[in-house]
């Protein structure tokens, strides 16, 4: 049985080779170039381009990639993609898919999130693997497992966010020129990312966000991740404050691949959490 993804989970290739995922990479285009997270250009070097003032815009895994990887195999194959509304992955993975004879033996998972969640959801599809379960049944797990995730993301410039479409313009705007710090989170129905606080410090807009995971139940059955894009340091603080407000819960931090700073921008941070 195949397991599939792609690098918004924050594998690169390599790495989910040896746990027995195929990774497909997201494409960043960055001054007429097209760019594979972690094969033509890794997070560090992404923004140092971003420095010197280059715009970036991101794109879904390509629907040649995509074919070539359902195609490749008749095997049982379980394809995680980033969420549905958050990318056009979902519906591509899915014509291509129908359009294949052995189209029941390929289980198209909306994981609903990405990042820390998909990258979690792909080590659960693993361990189901290895325990014997069927591809039916890891796809039912999994569906009901992404239904349980939440994320945040605290950018330091409206103006990524706001390019790629995940928030509305008049929120960019009233937080762009107000400078204040913006505390974004999915719609219900998942599809798109909306304002759910303004906070004037960072240590007010991390406080917003652990009283939301604590008033939605979070607890040591969780993953929470911290995800940031060139502000490690800061990303450890927030860590910290995770582990003090919630001390026996597992936790990760991460640097964002270069398709998803392209969202997010320099000085973001995300937290996001699944149930395990």
């Amino acid at each position: 049985m195949r397991i599939i993804t792609n690098t918004a989970s924050m594998f690169r290739p390599e790495e989910g080779s040896r746990l027995g995922i195929q990774i497909i990479p997201v494409s960043v285009s960055l001054d007429d170039r097209s760019l594979r997270d972690y094969v033509d250009i890794d997070s560090d070097a992404f923004m140092a381009l971003l420095g010197e003032d280059h715009v970036p815009t991101s794109s879904q895994p390509c629907v040649g990639d995509v074919i070539d990887v359902l195609e490749n195999s008749d095997e049982e194959t379980i394809l995680l993609t980033v969420g549905d509304g958050l990318s056009g992955e979902y519906a591509t993975a899915l014509g291509v898919r129908n359009t294949l004879p052995y189209k029941d033996r390929i289980h198209v998972i909306n994981s609903g999130s990405l990042g820390g969640p998909l990258r979690y959801l792909a080590k659960k599809a693993v361990d189901l693997r290895n325990q014997g379960l069927s591809a039916l049944e890891i796809d039912r797990r999994l569906t009901e497992c992404a239904a349980s995730s939440a994320s945040f993301v605290i950018p330091a410039d409206f103006q990524y966010l706001r390019r790629s479409g995940r928030i509305q313009q008049i929120t960019a705007k009233i937080g762009g020129a107000l400078k204040l710090l913006p505390v974004l989170t999915q719609t219900e129905d998942r599809r798109r990312i909306s304002l759910m606080a303004v906070k004037r410090t960072w240590n007010a807009a991390v406080d917003t966000i652990l009283t939301r995971l604590n008033a939605m139940g979070v607890n040591e059955e969780y993953l929470i991740s911290v995800e940031y894009a060139d502000t490690k340091s800061l990303a450890e603080k927030v860590r910290d404050r995770i582990r003090t407000r919630f001390p026996n819960i597992e936790s990760e931090l991460m640097q964002l691949p270069p398709s998803l700073i392209t969202h997010g921008g320099p000085g973001c941070i995300v937290v996001q959490s699944i149930h395990k």
